[in-house]
């Protein structure tokens, strides 16, 4: 018995080492590769739902998606940018339960843990109704499921980002963010999606998910407002895609995963400008 014991807490403790490589092998979270290039001067606003509980008490709780935030934001930090947290009602930032730990957490997880500077601003982050979206180079939505609950409803944000894109912002989403971009309209009054091509959350994802009680669908959403809505048609399963678009000064990721690659593909197009 003490020989299956051991063998049994061998096995526990390689399944908890490798597991977390394996999703990373598979597509799910992956790490940043490094990126080359200075914008220092440019500036990057990120932006948070600030809703925390999913369909009621019973639902439990909800928020942004840690990656969704933090990645963009070490990426535009590292780049030598100032980056503004900010949120629909301001203060503290919730989050998704379980996307700071074991298996998902990854280089960018464990450093803001680390990190009472970035803790700061998710614990006090600015609200949208103060800023002046107009004086971001960079204009940053985060998706989570609490981003269902208040981006999408908020007329203030969409007042906000049409004001950014009227200024020539990049502006970028990933997940659920895109459902910031709803209300937002282009400079001629026409809905700012009506014609684009964009990605984010498929409805095919949120009944596989079972997560069905949230008001509003990223693809429905953004598919009634006139978006070109695309995905990945290519990827073993869209949880491991990291698939994302382009169209103007628009940028969007289909989902978590695509976190890092969008604000790399932002400030790319950034350094091109």
């Amino acid at each position: 018995m003490k020989k299956v014991a051991i063998a049994l807490v061998i096995l526990a403790v390689l399944f908890w080492l490798v597991f977390p490589s394996v999703l990373k092998g598979l597509g799910l979270h992956p790490d940043c590769p490094p990126f080359e290039g200075d914008l220092s001067g440019r500036s990057a606003l990120v932006i948070s739902t600030s809703h925390r509980d999913m369909c009621g008490d019973a639902g439990g709780e909800t928020g942004v998606a840690a990656s969704e935030l933090i990645h963009p934001y070490y990426e535009f930090l590292d780049a030598g940018m100032r980056v503004d947290v900010a949120s629909i009602q301001g203060g503290v930032i919730p989050m998704e339960p379980g996307m700071l730990g074991w298996p998902i957490a990854g280089a960018y997880e464990k450093r803001f843990l680390a990190d009472p500077a970035a803790q700061e601003w998710v614990a006090e982050s600015l609200k949208i109704d103060d800023i002046d979206f107009t004086q971001y180079d960079v204009v940053f939505i985060a998706g989570g499921w609490g981003a269902a609950f208040d981006l999408g409803q908020s007329e203030v944000l969409g007042d906000k980002m049409t004001e950014a894109n009227a200024a020539g912002a990049l502006l970028g989403a990933v997940c659920h963010g895109p459902l910031g971009l709803i209300r937002a309209r282009k400079v001629d009054g026409t809905p700012l999606l009506e014609g684009v091509r964009a990605t984010g959350v498929t409805d095919e994802a949120v009944a596989a998910l079972g997560i069905t009680c949230t008001p509003m669908h990223p693809e429905t959403e953004m598919r009634k407002v006139g978006a070109i809505f695309e995905e990945d048609h290519d990827a073993v399963h869209e949880f491991f895609t990291n698939y994302r678009t382009q169209d103007g000064n628009l940028f969007t990721g289909m989902n978590q995963n695509a976190s890092c690659s969008t604000a790399q593909d932002i400030m790319l197009s950034l350094l091109s400008q």
